[in-house]
């Protein structure tokens, strides 16, 4: 036997090998088969050379990978590898080995239509290759353009509205996760379940594998281009799973650059103009002319936006980007074989020192009862300034001067819950998720004494929206007839009915470091509008949704009439004059604007900004009458899943999918279903659980897991889009790992 492939009713591959070369070889050569568009889309974007077929609107990304050295940091980090390594390195090899003869193999069935649309023929994978897919998977999942925000927010409104905006961002990705040891199970084994949550592509960015061979047997969800099982795992007597810990790992620095005869220099900390590194690359533009892209980098790191012109618009700005692999050349591909290999929680242990990047919070449960919960990555250790916002690579006392050592935890009452929220975590970020998620998944789980595998479905797809409260409160401190005739009911009594009101920022004072710098008083409150009544159809509609049981169902009409305010007062803040100067971005590249974008930041900031004593003298309670009058006058016609759908990124559009032909969703971003509209821009829902799992240690085969559409990437597969009614139901698929109940596909 070299390698053999099976498939199971959901068309998931099951390979099995003499050797875990031969085993990496044929997971490359599989992943081809069923996802060979996919990874030539993804080998493009690593290289900076997407827009060559995708055209223009693909030419920021190629940008930033291009200027960022993207590429370059991956073959460096392969070369270390080799060096370092040389048993992973010939690990990845054999890899890349499968995907080049699987997506060359003669004969092959149902190739990619894609390829045809493009004119494209599928490209050679080099070894370095899985290193430029993972690090431009993840080179934004830090979000160092928040430091961008920050920055840009303190100029308009002061550095208190740091912390007043402190939410997670709108590219960042989370996830859920809880652990559950054995004294709280009904087997007295450990579960793990969780979904992680990131844009919802098509093909998805998760791939169902079991990969055997006679050193380890372990089944997960593989990134496609990667070989083994990175991020979440089961080998039967160990399972693992992971959360973004939110940490910030990656430095904007601004730059001093100026021409001279010889090239470009970079003034430095030490007062001395120092030789960058610079040269030209071309970029490839479908439909377009080829565009030229000047690469600099400094002693700090690669030059990611401006030079020494400034921006596209003139103003005086070069920024460069300090990243660990760009530093270390070491992406953290040494873990991977020997999670594959590991039997017990501390094997996982030891494999995940080894990690880099992205920082996660992990957890981890084995078959003898031990348990793990820890962060894994590298994160630099460097003055606090550094984390909020870009700093001047002029001045002393900014530089890198060692790495932090990751932090642990333990279990409260049995259970762990990780859901990108403050924890573990806290000592290496600055922005973290709003807490709801977390504290709702705690709270379900401490309402059952003893769980199995079968009741986390129950929690995959929870819908209660947490951060629901301020928006409720101001809409009861509206005046009704009858409150205006008694005069007993005033806005500021709605609102401690409620909750009481959080500090003047945000209602948690540790949400994030705010700016060195000297607070901004902000302009009194406006003059409240005179109380008269609502019109009977805004009465009536805010009546409803204060009975409403704060559930974003999908068939549900009062969650579409609750997000449909929810809207109408984002949009209302973001025109108030004192906010609507913020929605102007500097010039820095597209692909950065969306961390910049006021709508978004104003949506998922919603609750501190109501919540908070002032908001720069706006009148917060005409603004949410003023929704709530529009919205009556012409409500929703239908349910949140009308509008709530599925918003999937395709490289190439989908030409035969009407606009709303995606699914309907429930959940919301604050929901543990967390299906994220942006609130004030769309209901549409680009990010969602990328899949679901859950890893039972009592026994690995009543497992289950989930994606979004399926395992296979070919239009047309009966395994395209097969899963998909099962995750929109909350359902899972079984795990299977008996070879004699899969159906042999071929021997390679």
């Amino acid at each position: 036997m070299s390698a053999e492939t099976y498939r199971d009713a959901w068309g998931i591959p099951h390979l099995r090998a003499d050797t875990p070369h031969e085993l990496a070889r044929a997971q490359g050569r599989v992943t081809a088969r069923d996802r060979a568009w996919q990874l030539e889309v993804e080998r493009h974007r690593a290289q900076g050379t997407s827009a060559s077929f995708l055209g223009p609107e693909a030419l920021s990304w190629d940008r930033l990978a291009r200027r960022a050295r993207l590429a370059d940091t991956a073959r460096r980090c392969f070369t270390a590898l080799e060096r370092k390594d040389p048993e992973t390195a010939a690990w990845v090899r054999a890899y890349t080995d499968g995907v080049n003869e699987g997506l060359t193999e003669p004969g092959h069935p149902n190739p990619a239509p894609e390829f045809a649309r493009t004119g494209l023929a599928p490209g050679r994978w080099d070894p370095w290759t899985p290193l430029g897919v993972w690090l431009a998977t993840h080179i934004l999942f830090a979000g160092f353009p928040a430091k961008l925000w920050r920055e840009h927010i303190s100029t308009h409104l002061g550095p208190e509205a740091v912390a007043l905006f402190a939410a997670d961002g709108p590219g960042t990705a989370g996830s859920n996760g809880w652990l559950v040891s054995g004294e709280r199970t009904t087997t007295g084994h450990a579960l793990i379940a969780g979904d992680p949550h990131r844009f919802i592509e098509d093909p998805g960015v998760y791939q169902q594998v079991h990969l055997s061979c006679p050193e380890f047997d372990v089944v997960g969800l593989a990134v496609p281009g990667v070989p083994g099982v990175a991020h979440f795992g089961h080998t039967g007597t160990v399972a693992w799973a992971i959360t973004n810990a939110m940490a910030d790992y990656q430095d904007l620095y601004r730059e001093r650059l100026r021409r001279t005869g010889a090239g470009v220099e970079a003034l430095g900390p030490d007062g001395i103009w120092h030789r960058a590194a610079r040269h030209t690359e071309r970029i490839d533009v479908a439909g377009e002319d080829t565009v030229e892209v000047e690469i600099i980098e400094t002693d700090r790191g690669p030059v990611i936006a401006g030079g020494p012109e400034g921006l596209d618009d003139g103003t005086p700005a070069a920024l460069s980007l300090r990243y660990p692999p760009r530093v270390t050349a070491d992406l953290g591909f040494g873990a991977l074989l020997p999670l594959l290999r590991a039997r017990r929680v501390a094997d996982v242990d030891r494999a995940l020192d080894a990690w880099a990047e992205p920082v996660n919070v992990v957890q981890a449960a084995d078959t003898e009862g031990g348990l793990l919960h820890r962060v894994a990555g590298r994160v630099p250790v460097r003055p606090a300034a550094n984390g909020l916002r870009p700093v001047p690579a002029w001045e002393p006392g900014h530089e890198w001067t060692g790495w932090h050592t990751p932090p642990r935890a333990g279990l409260t009452d049995g259970v762990a819950v990780m859901a990108n929220q403050r924890g573990p975590a806290t000592p290496l970020g600055v922005e973290f998720a709003p807490p709801h998620r977390a504290d709702r998944i705690t709270a379900l789980l401490a309402g059952k004494e003893h769980w199995s595998a079968a009741d986390m479905p129950a929690i995959h797809t929870d819908t209660h929206l947490g951060s629901a409260a301020p928006l409720l409160a101001h809409l009861a401190a509206l005046p009704s007839e009858a409150a205006l005739a008694s005069e007993a009911l005033t806005p500021e009594a709605a609102l401690a009915s409620e909750a009481a009101p959080g500090p003047k920022a945000a209602p948690d004072p540790e949400a994030a470091p705010t700016p060195e710098a000297t607070p901004t008083a902000a302009p009194p409150e406006a003059p409240p509008t005179p109380l008269t009544p609502l019109t009977p159809e805004a009465a009536a509609l805010r009546d409803r949704i204060l009975a409403w049981d704060r559930r974003m169902d999908a068939d549900s009409t009062d969650a579409a009439a609750y997000a449909a305010v929810r809207a109408a007062v984002v949009r209302r803040l973001a025109a108030h004059p004192v906010l609507a100067p913020a929605s102007v971005p500097p010039a820095y590249p597209e692909v950065l604007l969306p961390w910049l974008a006021l709508v978004p930041r104003l949506g998922h900031a919603l609750e501190h900004l109501l919540r908070a004593e002032d908001l720069y003298g706006i009148d917060r309670a005409a603004a949410v009458r003023a929704a709530l009058e529009e919205v009556a006058a012409s409500p929703p016609s239908g349910t949140w899943g009308d509008t709530h759908r599925l918003a999937p990124w395709r490289a190439l559009p989908d030409t035969a999918t009407a606009p709303g032909g995606e699914p309907g969703l429930s959940g919301d971003h604050d929901c543990v279903l967390c299906t994220s509209p942006v609130p004030g821009l769309t209901d549409r829902a680009a990010r969602g659980p990328a899949a679901r799992y859950v890893w039972d240690l009592a026994d690995r085969a009543n497992s289950r897991w989930v994606v979004p559409h399926g395992a296979s990437g070919l239009p047309g597969s009966p395994h395209h889009h097969d899963q998909q009614p099962l995750w929109l139901g909350g359902e899972l698929a079984p795990v299977v790992t008996d070879f004699d109940r899969l159906t042999k596909e071929s021997d390679d």
